[in-house]
């Protein structure tokens, strides 16, 4: 389902609208799973485009954090409200929709843009990255391993807590024969950061401690040559295994290290350590900007470098493509992967789409209930019938069907129970703040992936079929031009509509939880 539908079948004619940021009508029936809201929180997790928004580093690691700090026991809906609370709650004003469009290229105020740091690492400059306030709350200088001097190293040393680490890929700590120091059941580490057993360069090198012998270490371990036996155990450099996906996984300091020197041009290895006060304490956002000023450093945010990686990192491959024959048409169906959880998705398309300005879209949301079992309490399977319908009469558009979204991204118990909690109480339908429920978040819906499936379809232009901001918002802050906005309007009176029913040019309700598609 898609992040919170007030409609359904599309009428013909359209009623074309600006491209502009959609606001939702208090009057207007509502999933009831958006009636279960917090009424602080109006912009969704998901209008954040993928829930990484805003001027702080916060957006990026609370979602993150949360999951970590969930029970290993609790299950995969348990940990998915965690998830989604945490992004919802992490920003509690209505004003963040106003910002929520904002290009993933540009960065936080304050900040220097990532493709500025970028340029740093690769000429061997130290930058300072922040973190989220409500993760470590610090920042750590960071450079490529490959390229650092003793002049840097003893810079970081005077300036940090002098621990040195290097976040490194757990396959070339594999390769170096380099192991966890205790076992990931056994890390209390409050981040639970990988710590492997340190390591000192065994030629070269005295003592290992001097800012010579520590950066001649580093280099070693960046170099793609180096061999297990080339250091001793233990030293005086800290390696530190990196999560596979990177900041898009984790949102750490190891994780951006190895980011920043992988998309800089360099050895995926980065050095990093905190940087503290001069009286020992740790230096926050305040002390942080004013030392990368006073130093002429870059300084960056994690959250700008999560929003910047996907906004360009390939977040999906293709993995087949055929002829589909339906009825409305033959499309051509494209089955794709995301590279960050395995998960299969859907496009659609009808007709030439690439290249061309304004193609027909619709980003739709898995929905069990409404797509395939056609339940009345939820218009997704008209919807979607509605879109492959118009897209089939333009004669070119494409339908991108996004799984793993079931239930506003919550999961099918959850809207099973919205739907068992709207059949209780069918005046609370009319009047949602009646079952306003802390327990679940608006959505937690991201729709990030269709840009980067739209893209490799060759789209970057679209007249999106929604009345939903977010979808909008994500659209653009993907770099997907939005030229209009068509509305999907309210379904004829006689149930879901998704076994291919004719629809009245004038909708009405019909009971039915209309949704924000």
């Amino acid at each position: 389902m898609a992040a919170a539908l007030q409609a359904t079948c599309l009428q013909r004619p359209l009623a074309r609208q600006p491209a502009a940021p959609l606001s939702g009508s208090s009057s207007a029936p509502r999933h009831p799973a958006a009636a279960l809201r917090r009424p602080a929180v109006a912009a969704s997790a998901a209008s954040s485009s993928s829930g990484l928004g805003g001027s702080s580093a916060g957006a990026a690691a609370q979602p993150s954090a949360a999951l970590q700090a969930a029970p290993a026991t609790a299950s995969p809906a348990a940990r998915q409200r965690a998830v989604a609370a945490a992004a919802a709650a992490a920003h509690p004003s209505p004003a963040f929709s106003s910002i929520s469009e904002r290009d993933l290229d540009l960065p936080a105020p304050g900040f220097s843009s990532i493709p500025e740091a970028l340029a740093a690492m690769a000429a061997g400059e130290l930058v300072v990255v922040l973190d989220d306030e409500d993760r470590e709350n610090e920042g750590d200088l960071i450079c490529a391993a490959d390229r650092v001097t003793p002049a840097a190293m003893a810079f970081m040393v005077r300036h940090t807590s002098g621990v040195v680490c290097v976040g490194m890929t757990g396959a070339e700590l594999d390769r170096l024969r380099i192991p966890l120091m205790v076992s990931s059941a056994e890390n209390e580490e409050a981040m639970y950061t990988a710590f492997t057993i340190t390591v000192d360069l065994r030629h070269g090198t005295s003592t290992g401690i001097s800012a010579a012998d520590r950066a001649a270490t580093l280099r070693a371990l960046a170099d793609p040559d180096a061999q297990p036996q080339d250091f001793k155990r233990p030293g005086h450099i800290f390696p530190l295994r990196a999560r596979e996906g990177g900041v898009l996984r984790r949102p750490g300091h190891t994780e951006a290290s190895v980011d920043l020197c992988r998309l800089a041009g360099c050895a995926p290895a980065g050095v990093l350590c905190e940087i503290v006060n001069d009286d020992g304490t740790m230096a926050r956002t305040p002390e942080l900007l004013a030392f990368a000023e006073q130093h002429n450093l870059k300084c960056i945010t994690i959250a700008d470098l999560v929003r910047y990686r996907l906004k360009h990192d390939p977040l999906v491959e293709l993995s087949y493509a055929t002829q589909l024959r339906t009825r409305y048409g033959t499309f051509e169906a494209r089955a794709y992967r995301s590279l960050l959880d395995a998960t299969e998705h859907l496009a659609l398309v009808y007709g030439g789409v690439a290249g061309r300005a304004g193609v027909l879209a619709r980003v739709h949301s898995e929905s069990m209930l409404g797509d395939l079992l056609g339940a009345e309490r939820c218009d997704s399977g008209s919807q979607l019938d509605a879109s492959l319908r118009a897209i089939a009469e333009a004669g070119a558009g494409v339908l991108v069907y996004l799984r793993g979204q079931q239930g506003r991204g919550l999961g099918l118990a959850e809207e099973l129970e919205a739907y068992a909690r709207a059949d209780a109480s069918p005046a609370a339908c009319a009047s949602p703040a009646a079952l306003e429920d802390g327990a679940f978040p608006v959505d937690a819906r991201d729709y990030g992936v269709a840009a980067h499936i739209l893209r490799d379809l060759g789209v970057a232009s679209i007249a999106l079929l929604t009345n939903n901001a977010a979808k909008l918002n994500c659209m653009r802050a993907h770099g997907i031009a939005v030229t209009e906005c068509l509305p999907l309007l309210p379904p004829p009176q006689g149930g879901n509509g998704a076994q291919g029913g004719s629809s009245s040019p004038l909708g009405s309700s019909n009971g039915s939880q209309h949704h924000l598609v």
